[in-house]
């Protein structure tokens, strides 16, 4: 790498720790560490909430994707901008207006349990459990990302990139909590937008323009060009049914909850979805120019050089297969672009990964610090003593990721995924009835939870497990989709079925909605 690059990212990391350390002289409670004090921005917020949504996938899953498989795999990103959409729309103020009235709750498993109004506290405990489940491999996801990236870039092993990676992030989520995260996030999320216009922009220009672009697409594969052919009907259900993993991510609705005011979810929503869906259109321009860069750009050797396997196919120069095709953005940032520049671009995509790793590792915390430690250990706990538990957790939780993440050889795509479904299925379905439906009851609301959760799992793992996915079978189906089915379903019954909730807690459904 060269050194105006390596100098260059060098000042990124040193920037956000400086962050971390800036952010920790603010924080003083609980509240403060998991939710920032209630005391966003509607631009903080909006970009906060997207930087962590998109992680790595953005700049490394989604344009390997359609470099690998073509526009088919766009269906994703349509998806997700419906859900995302749908979430700011409907979800957004209502959580703001009800953490508030529900005894000014401050995570997730929180809510629920005000929300029921359960003293018995085992909405909470499942509900912390089943967050500190998936986001273990979430963030695992985000490790090997990141490890991607450095190992590419620096010219490391694997495990030792994981390891470098790691210990950023860890440092200055531990000592800033959620004010180092959001602004950290902010920042971020403005590199990543930049980055996904800059580096299909010139790569288009490389190569003479759009119409040249889609000329050798079209020579290599026809196929690549076309969202529709080839794609059966379950894959584009799959697909588009990630958007309906939006109304179950904590690291998402969080950032409703940290809200200043229900007042600026209009403003936040506006800056939010113009972030994602012009980052998204990046992403799949990135992916669709490198099928015609790679194959007929003599780039073979450079990406060679960069660590990116290259195999050749039909007498063209092709990237072998999704996992090495995740590389893409690296490969592009560092062939196309003046050194600091690059180094300017490679932070862009460690950003992605920080942005959510970050989030996760905060989420799981304060499900350790406030909704196990507080709530069941430690009742009469001082606030410093919680903010400690956090950051302790945060270390530890860390580890455990990098863990499953160390020598891993799954693509950044296939462990989102899972985590993804694992949120959207257990927690979606309860958290809009929550909010729309005055009939839920705590037992439902448990119910529903396991329900999804334990579907996501023997769907995934069992039926039809992550690799190979036969779209022609109905256990191809993306397991989001059968385990946001049945927590509703449940949910309805085991509350219908139990006389439905309090007259209490009715009217102070009533009250947030009024």
């Amino acid at each position: 790498m060269n050194i105006a690059t390596l100098i260059t990212f060098i000042v990124y990391l040193l920037g956000m720790l400086l962050i971390g350390v800036i952010a920790s002289r603010m924080t003083n409670d609980l509240s403060d560490y998991v939710l920032g004090g209630r005391r966003l921005g509607p631009g903080v917020a909006a970009l906060s909430a997207g930087a962590s949504d998109m992680s790595g996938w953005l700049l490394l899953g989604l344009p390997g994707a359609v470099y690998a498989s073509g526009l088919s795999a766009a269906w994703i990103g349509i998806g997700l901008a419906i859900g995302a959409y749908l979430n700011w729309q409907f979800v957004a103020r209502r959580l703001r207006v009800y953490t508030e009235v529900a005894n000014d709750s401050i995570t997730v498993p929180d809510f629920l349990e005000n929300r029921f109004h359960d003293t018995s506290h085992i909405l909470r405990v499942i509900s912390a459990l089943v967050i500190l489940f998936f986001f273990t491999f979430y963030t695992s996801s985000g490790m090997v990302g990141g490890a991607k990236l450095f190992a590419a870039s620096f010219d490391m092993g694997y495990n030792q990139a994981l390891w470098i990676g790691a210990i950023v992030i860890i440092s200055y989520t531990f000592l800033g909590g959620f004010l180092a995260v959001s602004w950290t996030d902010f920042f971020q999320g403005i590199l990543m937008f930049v980055a996904l216009l800059a580096v299909p922009i010139v790569a288009i220009s490389e190569l003479g323009g759009w119409n040249e672009v889609v000329t050798m697409v079209s020579e290599i594969d026809a196929t690549r060009l076309d969202m529709v052919k080839g794609v059966g009907v379950l894959s584009v259900i799959s697909s588009l049914a990630w958007g309906l993993g939006y109304f179950g991510q904590p690291h998402i609705l969080t950032r409703f909850m940290a809200l200043r005011s229900p007042k600026d979810v209009p403003k936040a929503r506006f800056i939010g979805m113009t972030w994602m869906i012009l980052g998204l259109y990046g992403a799949i321009f990135t992916g669709l120019v490198g099928i015609a860069y790679v194959a007929n750009g003599g780039t073979a050797g450079e990406l060679a050089d960069l660590g990116v396997k290259i195999v050749q196919q039909d007498g063209l120069s092709m990237i072998p297969d999704s996992t090495e095709a995740e590389k893409i953005f690296i490969a592009f940032s560092q062939i196309l672009f003046h050194p600091i520049i690059a180094g300017i671009l490679l932070a862009a995509i460690l950003s992605a990964i920080m942005s959510t790793i970050d989030s996760q590792l905060l989420v799981s915390s304060s499900a350790v610090a406030e909704d196990f430690y507080k709530a069941i250990l430690r009742k009469n706990a001082s606030e410093r003593e919680l903010v400690w538990v956090g950051r302790i957790s945060v270390a530890v939780i860390a580890l455990l990721a990098i863990a499953l993440a160390y020598g891993a050889q799954s693509s950044v795509l296939e462990l989102v995924s899972y985590a993804w479904a694992g949120f959207g299925a257990a927690f979606g379905p309860i958290i809009l009835l929550s909010l729309f439906w005055k009939g839920l009851s705590r037992n439902g609301a448990v119910a529903g939870i396991l329900v999804g959760a334990a579907t996501v799992v023997v769907w995934g793992d069992w039926l039809n497990p992550v690799e190979g996915k036969d779209w022609t079978n109905i256990f191809g189906l993306y397991e989001i989709v059968p385990g946001f089915i049945l927590c509703t379903v449940v949910a309805i019954i085991f509350s219908a079925a139990g006389g439905g909730p309090s007259k209490e807690i009715q009217a102070e459904f009533d009250k947030a909605n009024s």
